[in-house]
């Protein structure tokens, strides 16, 4: 374990034992209000997924980590919901004894006879979501490979957590660069060399969350990029190349440690919705540093 991680992580849950959500005032920082208080338990978390669930599974084996270590739960898994009946989801509930459930949301679209560009039936579909997932009582959603726009029903439910294939903090004239499914493409045709995954808050704008997290860059090497021995693959080719290996890079680290920083008490939020990590302001998210990773 690195003894001053762990030193902070301690001084952070020092100040949280005053009380349940009591916010932290003293003189060097403003009022802050943790996003998950450690003392009132393990964070109930709820993962929300459409395909293979890779990331999801990244994200319980961490949780098995820490538990196995530390002797207890840090952050729980209490439910999984996907979106389609072909997904991983039964596979993943049945290896790790986690209830599922699943609506498939083409289904609730054809049975209506709506287009899926009606956002209505979404957030109705999304409504109906959060009745179903409310007997967990999860404070956090992890959209962990969830392909579908979430509405207002589902953000206002829960805090989410998603992972981007891309650097968020990257911005043109105050607009973020990299947003969209197409965010490696982007940013390889852009001629960036090197990509990253980037943790964020999902709120009412698709990519457009407070930051939390930010991966440690992945270069883009000469074989994975338009210009090298490979050159005449297609664009599309080289960026789903390149994502997969960003997948295990990047997001296989971040995201689970995003969680466990949340459950720790370590992010917080001001009055003013301005996110914190250990008492210092983060206005683009915390940039990952490689020798700093501990449990």
């Amino acid at each position: 374990t690195n003894t001053k991680e762990l030193n902070k992580a301690e001084r952070v849950m020092e100040v949280l034992k005053e009380g349940k959500g009591r916010k932290v005032c003293n003189t060097k920082n403003p009022c802050l209000r943790p996003l998950h208080d450690p003392h009132e338990g393990a964070l109930r978390v709820v993962g929300l997924m459409s395909g293979k669930g890779s990331n999801l599974q990244k994200i319980l084996e961490w949780g098995e980590t820490l538990r196995k270590k530390r002797g207890r739960a840090v952050y729980q898994l209490v439910a999984i919901f996907s979106d389609t009946f072909d997904s991983s989801a039964c596979e993943i509930g049945k290896n790790f004894d986690i209830p599922v459930v699943s609506r498939d949301v083409k289904g609730f679209y054809a049975y209506r006879g709506k287009p899926r560009s009606d956002l209505k039936v979404r957030e109705e579909f999304d409504r109906q979501t959060v009745n179903a997932l409310s007997p967990f009582e999860a404070r956090v959603a992890v959209y962990a490979g969830y392909m579908s726009i979430a509405t207002q029903p589902l953000v206002e439910a829960f805090l989410g957590v998603n992972v981007h294939p891309a650097d968020l903090s990257i911005e043109v004239e105050g607009k973020r660069k990299y947003t969209g499914s197409h965010a490696v493409r982007d940013a390889i045709a852009a001629g960036e060399t090197s990509l990253c995954s980037t943790t964020h808050m999902v709120e009412s704008i698709v990519d457009e969350g407070r930051i939390l997290m930010i991966s440690s860059p992945l270069p883009i090497a000469p074989e994975w990029s338009l210009k090298g021995p490979q050159s005449g693959r297609t664009i599309a080719a080289v960026a789903q190349d390149c994502q997969e290996r960003l997948k295990m890079a990047g997001d296989w680290i971040i995201f689970p440690r995003t969680l466990q920083y949340i459950a720790e008490g370590r992010y917080a939020l001001d009055e003013d919705g301005n996110l914190f990590f250990d008492g210092q302001k983060i206005p683009h998210g915390l940039r990952l540093d490689p020798a700093s990773l501990s449990d």
